[in-house]
């Protein structure tokens, strides 16, 4: 078999029918989910295997192993993101890797310009507090004292892909964007339609501020007291990076010194928080259980990026989503 599926139960979802017909008809792959069993108890089956489609649940393997039982492999297409956890030993072993980092990056992105949009609006406190007459009074005093979308000033921290696409995506709005990335120039960021400024000053003038940097051992625990106790009156903190960013004993600090600060959170240091933290309990915490990845029908996204990949090895043109080894120390 020259092409094979290894995966986990999403297989069939990210590499939808259309693709699956598609990869068929160009690669002669057949709709079968092998693991990694199926692979060691039957070497000679697979020894001719060229490529891999894979996505969540691509099972681990080292070098000596790929060598051995897969001496035929010359790419492995993972039809989702991140690919830290088994790529090095595939590349090691002169195997190239491909990854639609890029497709989940879309609805991360839209997730993220739409909670933006929303909280300028002052929508988060506005709503939860709408809950009966008495309420209502409070709820249009938050909205009234919330700055609204035109000329609102927005912080990106961290301009990889997400950031990158959620930048271009505010340039539709009137906004004022702002980010902080060590590895941006100046003039990278001007070209995104955005000013380059330090963490300090981005938590203290923006009145949105959104996390998309790298997970690295160095970006751990780097937002503290110091960055949201700056933070604006009706300021909003919104995190679809990672959790381990976050020093959350300081954001929830924050957030109890001033209570028209909000904190949107789809990733937490533990998903889901423990049961005894305050993130439950205080009204300006707003939690989403990680649902701004790919969802429903659009983990397809991530199937069709890596068919369309696929199709650029094999012609001979540059790919897109290739993944290196000096990638994968800074990949997310």
């Amino acid at each position: 078999m020259k092409s094979i599926f290894l995966g986990g139960e999403a297989i069939f979802r990210v590499y939808n029918a259309d693709t699956l017909a598609s990869l068929k008809n160009e690669v002669g792959i057949e709709a079968v989910n092998y693991t990694k069993a199926d692979i060691l108890a039957n070497p000679e089956r697979f020894c001719n295997t060229e490529y891999i489609f894979s996505t969540w649940g691509m099972p681990v393997f080292n070098e000596k192993e790929i060598e051995k039982y897969l001496p035929s492999l010359k790419a492995v297409f993972y039809g989702a993101g991140s690919v830290r956890f088994f790529a090095g030993a595939f590349l090691k072993a002169g195997v190239r890797v491909f990854s639609a980092w890029g497709a989940n990056a879309v609805p991360v992105a839209e997730y993220t310009v739409a909670q933006i949009l929303l909280a300028n609006k002052g929508f988060y406190l506005s709503c939860r507090r709408n809950r009966s007459v008495e309420g209502h009074k409070s709820a249009l005093e938050h909205f009234h004292a919330s700055r609204g979308n035109f000329g609102a000033r927005v912080g990106i921290i961290g301009a990889g892909m997400i950031g990158k696409m959620v930048i271009r995506a505010l340039k539709a709005y009137k906004l004022d964007v702002v980010v902080y990335d060590p590895f941006l120039s100046d003039n990278a960021a001007a070209e995104l339609g955005a000013k380059k400024v330090s963490l300090e000053e981005l938590f203290a003038t923006s009145d949105v501020i959104s996390n998309h940097v790298a997970n690295l051992p160095e970006t751990q625990g780097m937002m503290k007291y110091e960055h949201f106790s700056s933070m604006k009156k009706n300021a909003t903190f919104i995190n679809t990076g990672r959790g381990a960013q976050v020093v959350e004993d300081d954001l929830i600090r924050a957030l109890k010194d001033e209570s028209e600060r909000v904190a949107v959170l789809d990733v937490t240091i533990d998903e889901p928080p423990m049961a005894e933290s305050e993130l439950y309990t205080l009204e300006n915490v707003f939690l989403t259980p990680h649902i701004a990845g790919s969802s429903g029908d659009e983990v397809a996204r991530m199937g069709e990026y890596m068919l369309e990949e696929y199709r650029r090895v094999v012609s001979g043109e540059a790919p897109l989503y290739e993944v290196t080894e000096k990638m994968l120390e800074t990949m997310a």
